[in-house]
């Protein structure tokens, strides 16, 4: 059996659910990002500069790389291509909390990016995806059209999140109050859909699932390492170094996931990675976070090491970026 061959079973009301839990995280990030948060970004560019570079660039171009040194077939190649050009999930965040990192960098960075990511995507697919010498034979095949997709990741991202922005600037008592709930719910949806839709295609997951747990793993470690690599060689303080690795290192899974069935016909290599993609990434972020804090706390006492002193006077200054404080 050929995993290029293959195609996940799916039909269009599973495809509206995908979408709808899609538009709720979007809506939950931008109900968690307040105009100060863009303001920030203008003040101290720095950090996001570098984040931005690292997603847009050197996280595809790492990836590109990869795919023509591990084992995978076009399919596959095109599922990490399509995984490294998605936007960073929400639970970004989370990671960062867990981690002691700069959580106000990050949900800053979140929500510019994501904004960014509303119009870089489908370029960066079609980019990418053309380059490459097996992947763009699919490429071909479904005649893909980055204004189409342009559109649709809009509807799909860009209207919920903006919608949610107008609403935090409009209620931000309402929208303080409503954005766990959402978050939490939204996200909790689009790992119970991943499982069903693995589940539901739990033949062709067995089938390849030796070489999917290898490439991901692979794939999702070297992405998390380039967020650590670009942030030390920025110079950024310890708790920016740990907001960046999860910014750079955890992707939207779930919106490649859905934009493999709207435009790839559920292409089995594609969808199987970026399923598994969304399952791992939570598995793995939550690991090094929780590893990061301990060994944090071991040395200096806390969580957030010796940054923790200067967190208020900080983002007294500038709300989520510190001045290149560590452990």
């Amino acid at each position: 059996m050929n995993i290029d061959d293959v195609v996940l079973n799916f039909n269009p009301a599973t495809l509206v659910i995908l979408n709808v839990v899609l538009a709720l995280i979007m809506f939950g990030i931008a109900l968690d990002t307040s105009p100060s948060d863009f303001k920030v970004v203008a003040r101290k560019p720095k950090p996001f500069v570098i984040a931005i570079l690292a997603q847009l660039i050197v996280l595809p171009a790492v990836t590109f790389c990869l795919t023509l040194i591990l084992p995978v077939t076009p399919s596959m190649a095109l599922g990490m291509i399509l995984v490294a050009c998605c936007p960073p999930g929400n639970i970004s965040q989370v990671l960062t909390h867990r981690s002691g990192g700069n959580v106000a960098l990050s949900v800053s960075m979140t929500g510019v990016s994501n904004l960014i990511y509303i119009f870089v995507l489908p370029l960066s697919v079609a980019f990418w995806g053309s380059l490459h010498p097996t992947a763009r034979t699919l490429l071909e095949s479904v005649q893909l059209d980055p204004l189409q997709m342009l559109i649709d990741v809009f509807l799909i991202i860009g209207v919920p999140f903006l919608a949610g922005l107008l609403i935090r600037a409009k209620f931000p008592v309402f929208a303080t109050r409503v954005q766990p709930f959402v978050k939490w719910f939204s996200l909790l949806a689009l790992v119970g859909f991943i499982v069903a839709a693995l589940a539901g295609n739990w033949a062709f997951f067995i089938a390849f699932l030796g070489v999917i747990l290898v490439v991901v793993f692979i794939h999702d470690a070297v992405a998390l390492a380039i967020g650590y690599g670009t942030a030390v060689i920025g110079g950024l303080g310890t708790r920016e170094r740990k907001a960046m690795t999860f910014e750079v290192g955890i992707r939207n899974a779930g919106l490649g996931l859905g934009l493999v069935f709207t435009f790839f016909g559920g292409l089995g290599g594609m969808a199987i990675v970026a399923g598994w993609w969304g399952i791992w990434d939570i598995i793995a972020g939550l690991a090094v976070a929780a590893l990061w804090a301990v060994h944090t706390k071991r040395r200096t006492g806390s969580s957030k090491g010796d940054a923790s002193r200067h967190a208020a006077r900080t983002d007294a200054v500038a709300p989520g970026v510190a001045d290149g404080s560590a452990s």
